[in-house]
């Protein structure tokens, strides 16, 4: 990866970092507020779901769009990352490797479930599966709509990466991550499923 894509992905891991503490700080007063009687009614059951959700989604966003680095990620914490991203709403995510993993591998997961995100805009379930390093990703809904011009990217094509939307994004950065860590990235669809594997 060139210099740029790491400065890119260190400024995300940066803005992941400063937001992730005053959003904390925010919830940590949701809750000292409720234990003095004062927390209740939908306006701060509102506040507090917003406040969960983004934190949620700062959290995810630090992985799929930070530096890697060296770490390990355990099974505890991806499985807490995706639950409250993921619980009540349209998308099922079940993560299935049970021990730790290497950060790079969990980020390019990460990319890779907002792209079946994009497939599946009214829901469905997504298996992510991993053996011997080698992943799967498994999704299935009544009704896929998968970009062919997204995808195709994926798969080698070259990227047009002016043209992405924001919301696109993963699939300008995932072909190149996967290059970096020495991966091929294949990818099945057909009206109803769509397989990912790297």
């Amino acid at each position: 990866m060139t210099d740029a894509p790491n400065l890119v992905a260190l400024v995300g891991s940066r803005i992941c970092h400063d937001l992730i503490s005053p959003i904390g700080a925010i919830n940590n007063g949701l809750e000292l507020m409720t234990l003095a009687g004062s927390g209740g009614g939908p306006e701060m059951s509102l506040i507090g779901e917003s406040v969960g959700n983004a934190s949620a989604r700062i959290r995810f966003f630090r992985i799929a769009f930070g530096a890697a680095g060296d770490q390990m990620i355990g099974h505890t914490e991806v499985c807490a990352i995706l639950r409250d991203l993921y619980d009540g709403g349209r998308l099922t995510v079940t993560w299935s490797p049970s021990t730790p993993q290497p950060r790079a591998a969990v980020r390019l997961a990460f990319l890779a479930i907002l792209c079946c995100e994009t497939a599946m805009p009214y829901g469905g379930t997504l298996d992510v599966q991993q053996f011997q390093g080698n992943w799967t990703l498994t999704a299935l809904a009544d009704r896929m709509n998968v970009d062919e011009t997204l995808w195709c990217m994926l798969s080698g094509a070259a990227a047009v990466t002016e043209n992405l939307l924001p919301s696109h994004v993963q699939f300008g950065l995932i072909p190149r991550i996967a290059l970096d860590e020495g991966r091929k990235i294949k990818v099945r669809s057909d009206d109803a499923r769509l397989t990912l594997m790297f």
